[in-house]
């Protein structure tokens, strides 16, 4: 029956996971190509570091004003529907930054674009929990969120190439509004095709046989009985269960050493004496490719092993010691990229090896309006770090006090980490 079990998740993580994967890379790419906008944008519009790094930033308070209301419209009206309206909305937004002119226009955009896609990431997440039961999570949570180095691996040596290709000025646009153009349209039409390939749940799945239908339900039904008898069952639990905030400042932690490698990347890169935009891009890929591997490893080991707190504590210690290289050696291009690409490497590995943790946290029918909360408290750091830096960076001329300080959150996650309850001990069945 395993094996027959493990037939069936194999079938059905070949039929959604590569779809969901290319959805989220355009979602990482729309939302991150900012940074590499700004290397010619800037100068064209006149805007400084800080309204840059204001910009980048405002992003997530769209996101966070809107990210449990899109989470909890997505359960009501399911994955499919609000999915789709979601991509064309934010894709049809970051197109729209093309025709920026002035840092209101920019903020405004940034803004839309973060409120339309603020129930995507963690709509998704929701949407695995209603396939995946919680020791499936790692491995699987792993291979979607690989996405985001992948849209570094991709989206940096695209980004390079469109600002080098169209830097004549083609069609009388700039190469920058070129990028925005060229890397938002496919958001559209993912969201068109979401209709059609996404299925709402289980019981919608006509690819599935009845007995396949029955064999998920019935596992789906154990790991919530096997979920702590702590964990919050309602909205309003979640808001009073400790556990919940501190997952939050947690996630918070990570996602600040995230977004830092993530705008600032292609900057860091270029103050070390880079000049060309397509190798600015071929070098920003570097952090992310062996980020891909070994986020990788990281969640296969993590599921054979069955264990959660270290295989997020060892990457985070990583990611502190490449930030804090990569800000002692500014003017040294290879030794600063070597700690961006150890920053990157334990970053980035430490959001799929986050998102199982919740589940000790949550029950089933806490998940959408929890996962979103955890989620928005995380993305905070998506405004915070990005205008910090850029403040610090205008105000000091460079980037290592920023890199310095980003260093110091990611270790109080570390802290955080190992003051989280552990995963229970006692079941819901007990």
């Amino acid at each position: 029956m395993t094996t027959e079990l493990d037939d069936t998740y194999r079938k059905i993580a070949w039929r959604l996971i590569p779809f969901m994967f290319v959805c989220y890379l355009f979602n990482y790419i729309d939302r991150v190509n900012v940074g590499f906008a700004k290397l010619q944008m800037l100068d064209d519009l006149g805007m400084s570091e800080t309204v840059y790094g204001l910009g980048a930033g405002i992003f997530f308070i769209g996101y966070l004003a809107c990210g449990v209301p899109s989470n909890l419209i997505l359960q009501r009206l399911g994955a499919r529907r609000w999915v789709a309206v979601m991509m064309v909305a934010w894709g049809l937004c970051s197109t729209a930054l093309m025709f920026v002119q002035t840092p209101t226009g920019f903020y405004t955009l940034r803004f839309l674009t973060g409120a339309a896609e603020a129930g995507f990431f963690p709509g998704m997440v929701l949407y695995l929990t209603r396939w995946f039961p919680s020791a499936r999570h790692g491995r699987v949570m792993t291979i979607f969120m690989s996405a985001i180095p992948v849209s570094g691996v991709l989206g940096g040596p695209l980004s390079g190439w469109i600002l080098s290709h169209f830097a004549a000025g083609q069609g009388g646009l700039a190469a920058w509004q070129w990028l925005f153009l060229l890397q938002g349209l496919p958001t559209v039409l993912l969201g068109i095709a979401v209709w059609f390939v996404l299925t709402d749940g289980v019981d919608q799945a006509a690819w599935l046989s009845t007995a396949e239908k029955g064999a998920i339900r019935e596992a789906l039904h154990a790991d919530e009985l096997a979920r702590p008898v702590t964990a919050a069952d309602s909205f309003s639990a979640v808001l009073r269960t400790p556990a919940v905030w501190l997952l939050g400042l947690l996630y918070f932690c990570i996602q600040s050493g995230v977004y830092a490698i993530n705008f600032w990347l292609p900057s860091i890169i270029a103050s070390s004496g880079q000049r060309d935009p397509m190798m600015i891009g071929l070098m920003s890929a570097v952090p992310y490719l062996a980020a891909v591997f070994f986020m990788i490893m990281a969640g296969r080991s993590a599921d054979r092993r069955q264990e959660r707190r270290w295989h997020l504590a060892v990457p985070l210690a990583l990611g502190v010691a490449g930030l804090v290289i990569a800000a002692s050696a500014q003017d040294d291009a290879a030794l600063s990229l070597l700690g961006m690409t150890l920053a990157a490497m334990g970053a980035l590995t430490g959001l799929p090896m986050f998102w199982p943790l919740t589940s000790n946290a949550l029950s089933a029918s806490a998940d959408a309006g929890g996962l979103a909360l955890i989620n928005s408290m995380g993305q905070i750091a998506g405004f915070v770090s990005p205008y910090a830096v850029g403040w610090i960076r205008d105000t000091t001329g460079n980037t290592a006090l920023a890199l310095y300080g980003l260093a110091g959150v990611v270790l109080i996650g570390i802290v955080t980490l190992f003051l989280t309850p552990n995963s229970g001990k006692q079941s819901r069945s007990e």
